[in-house]
């Protein structure tokens, strides 16, 4: 049964981080927008990722800054003071956000159900949404919107960015021929493959006439691996890592023809700008995690390590299983990689240069 026959007055969206499962979520609270454009929509978000939400319009972004410690309860219950909600989306699991609902006053409070919670969220919530057969994070959420009463969840993306973002994007891109990003790295060091196989993939490409661009976030990690990716190649790239703000990545993703990640935020931006993606996957399911336009072209490793590691085959497993192996990415074969970029590339008519 679903809450609401017409649309209500406004709704609360309750998603923290991080980006990828933000381009998730936005996917779903534009399906809301698409059926009720006169529904009022409030959304509170982590500063890096109020970044992202710059790129959607009609919503109210209230920032929740978690290194305030205590007091970003207090900052965050004082911005909505006088707010009341019919509905508020509690659409992440971990127990600061279970917090934060404390001071958000709302009819429904919908969370995912027991088969989905996590942290005792199902204390926080008084709707309980029920779980698609689906694994997927974002079928999951999807769901949301489906009890709220949302006839056409099919997810779909509209991101703008700036002329300058795009202006910027396209000082490195090169007409005439096909443009190549890959993120190297994601926030957390054991998800990111080798510089070796990065090397031989990006070196492939340019040998098929692609122009190849390096990308990714600010932080040390990601800098570093970059460096030394771009040491070790034999060809020139175009380093861009900590270099742009997250809407001028968000345009480069668009415009570039093909982007290569691993299982972090960039590999959700491209899948939202319908650009091509080669996921690269060994520690969560890609059937849950994955680029959702994209799963057939992850290159995973994820099935082989799980059962490696537990002595047990993915039906006998949880779904959100992890691979613990922090060695685990290191199993990437790189043949598999070069073959996966030659499929993708044919499978979607990048063989030939621009014209």
């Amino acid at each position: 049964m679903t809450l609401f026959k017409s649309a209500p007055k406004s709704l609360c969206v309750l998603r923290l981080s991080a980006i990828g499962d933000v381009c998730n979520t936005i996917a779903v609270i534009q399906s809301i927008q698409q059926q009720w454009p006169e529904t009022k929509i409030t959304w509170v978000t982590g500063k890096i990722e109020a970044q992202l939400l710059k790129s959607i319009s009609g919503i109210e972004v209230i920032v929740f800054d978690k290194s305030l410690g205590w007091n970003a309860y207090t900052h965050l219950w004082k911005q909505l003071n006088g707010h009341r909600f019919d509905a508020l989306l509690h659409m992440q699991y971990a127990i600061r956000s279970s917090i934060a609902t404390l001071g958000i006053k709302a009819r429904y409070k919908l969370g995912f159900d027991k088969v989905r919670s996590q942290d005792f969220q199902t204390l926080f919530t008084n709707i309980k949404v029920p779980s698609p057969k689906s694994m997927h994070v974002l079928d999951g959420l999807r769901a949301f919107a489906t009890k709220l009463g949302i006839k056409d969840t099919t997810p779909q993306w509209n991101l703008q960015y700036l002329q300058s973002d795009l202006d910027w994007a396209n000082n490195y891109l090169q007409t005439g021929k096909r443009n190549l990003v890959v993120v190297p790295a994601a926030s957390k060091d054991y998800k990111n493959w080798t510089v070796p196989g990065y090397a031989k993939v990006i070196e492939h490409a340019a040998r098929s006439g692609w122009n190849i661009l390096l990308a990714g976030s600010p932080a040390n990690n990601e800098i570093e691996l970059a460096k030394r990716l771009e040491d070790t190649l034999s060809i020139a790239v175009t380093n861009l890592v900590g270099k742009s703000s997250l809407l001028q990545l968000l345009a480069l993703l668009d415009r570039t023809d093909l982007v290569i990640a691993p299982d972090t935020g960039p590999t959700h931006m491209a899948n939202a700008m319908n650009t091509p993606v080669i996921g690269l996957y060994a520690h969560h399911n890609p059937e849950r995690t994955g680029p959702y336009q994209f799963r057939e072209y992850v290159v995973s490793v994820y099935a082989e390590a799980i059962q490696k590691e537990t002595n047990r085959s993915l039906d006998e497993l949880s779904w959100r299983s992890r691979v613990k192996d922090k060695d685990a990415m290191q199993q990437i074969a790189t043949d598999d990689v070069i073959t996966m970029f030659d499929k993708i590339t044919h499978d979607f008519n990048l063989t030939t240069a621009k014209n």
